[in-house]
């Protein structure tokens, strides 16, 4: 009998009712496996990803300033092993629960009290959300953010050292500086492979200077280095260095250049304005002025004459030295005129000279008259 009571006549199907509008047709339940089938199944199966319910990080400017939150998805621990570097990373801080305002101060308290490794140890565990909430604000195509959040692990443990329980302000809100400082400082020494912003005006610009740029023209002004500096608080000069290193990429100098013909085989190095004379002369000038050097200390042993002797000593190849003297003051102390000194003085030069002649190859290379009085 139907559920209404008729009889359904034999060797005609039951009718199948069509499915509303809106509702899906039940699939046909598979026949029931054998558990052990069912759990090899269950295994050879891939893993859907799971992600735990993000935590949030507070990162409140201070006492009175709003908190900020963040959300950073965690892997659950059957993931971990297709998961990357980072993923690693955020589920071992993940098991490090936060600490209240309260927890967080009694803590502080007892590790300025006793500097207890583990007490340092939970302050920073707590704050590793932290590093990583402000190595987001950094992160760069060019730079690993573990490397960034390394950096800013220093920071925090730093900090941690430093902080005072007792000024009323938050672990997170203090460390958050010495973060951005480490954080800060890495990317400036790994930005280019000459090391940039040596100094502070060179650090406040390799920051500022895209940024003050980009708004000065957005507001129709010409970025030009002296308004960039008037804003910036720098020197022209410091503009003009800094925006020729961040526009200027680098380069070896043994690098080929382009469009050279095979044959030169031209470098960079090769283009490079060479300053001074080339090394090898420089070496046999200076070899050369030793001799010399010791060639005026012979003649003047071999002067007699008192005049000659002073002379020598203080006007031609003075000692220690020493300014050479006047022929004015050489007039004076001797009671004698300028010009005679003058004479004096020649008369002694042409001795020195053909006596260096004798001794010296390459004396014509040197000059031995002594300056004139202006």
């Amino acid at each position: 009998m139907s559920p209404k009571g008729k009889a359904r006549k034999p060797g005609k199907p039951a009718k199948v009712r069509a499915p509303r509008r809106g509702q899906a047709t039940a699939k046909a339940r598979a026949p029931a496996r054998p558990p052990q089938e069912e759990e090899e199944r269950r295994q050879e199966e891939p893993l859907e990803p799971e992600v735990l319910e993000p935590e949030a990080v507070d990162l409140d400017a201070g006492e009175e300033g709003p908190a900020a939150e963040t959300t950073l998805p965690v892997p659950v621990e059957r993931d971990l092993a297709r998961a990357d570097a980072l993923q690693r990373y955020m589920a071992e801080v993940a098991r490090h629960p936060l600490l209240s305002r309260e927890e967080e101060h009694e803590l502080a308290v007892k590790f300025q009290q006793t500097r207890d490794p583990d007490l340092a140890y939970r302050l920073v565990t707590a704050n590793l959300r932290l590093v990583v909430k402000i190595a987001h604000e950094y992160r760069r195509a060019a730079f690993n953010l573990l490397d960034l959040i390394q950096e800013g692990n220093v920071g925090l443990m730093h900090a941690v050292q430093k902080y005072d329980p007792f000024r009323g302000v938050k672990l997170s809100s203090y460390a958050a500086w010495w973060i951005r400082a480490y954080i800060l400082r890495y990317l400036m020494d790994n930005w280019r492979m000459v090391k940039l912003g040596t100094t502070q005006a060179q650090r406040k610009l390799f920051f500022n200077l895209r940024k003050e740029q980009e708004r000065l023209l957005s507001q129709g002004f010409e970025a030009a280095p002296k308004l960039l500096a008037e804003k910036l608080d720098v020197t022209e000069q410091d503009v003009r260095e800094m925006d020729q290193r961040l526009s200027n990429d680098e380069f070896s100098i043994d690098a080929p250049v382009l469009g050279a013909q095979d044959e030169t085989r031209q470098t960079h190095g090769d283009r490079l304005v060479q300053s001074g004379a080339p090394v090898d002369e420089q070496l046999a000038d200076k070899e050369l002025r030793r001799i010399f050097k010791a060639k005026l200390e012979e003649f003047g042993k071999t002067l007699t004459a008192e005049k000659d002797r002073y002379l020598f000593e203080n006007r031609i190849a003075p000692r220690d030295d020493r300014d050479p003297m006047t022929l004015q003051q050489i007039g004076d102390l001797w009671g004698v005129t300028r010009e005679r000194a003058r004479q004096l003085e020649a008369r002694l030069t042409d001795r020195l000279r053909e006596y260096l002649r004798r001794e010296l190859p390459d004396f014509g290379q040197l000059s031995v008259n002594p300056k004139e009085d202006a």
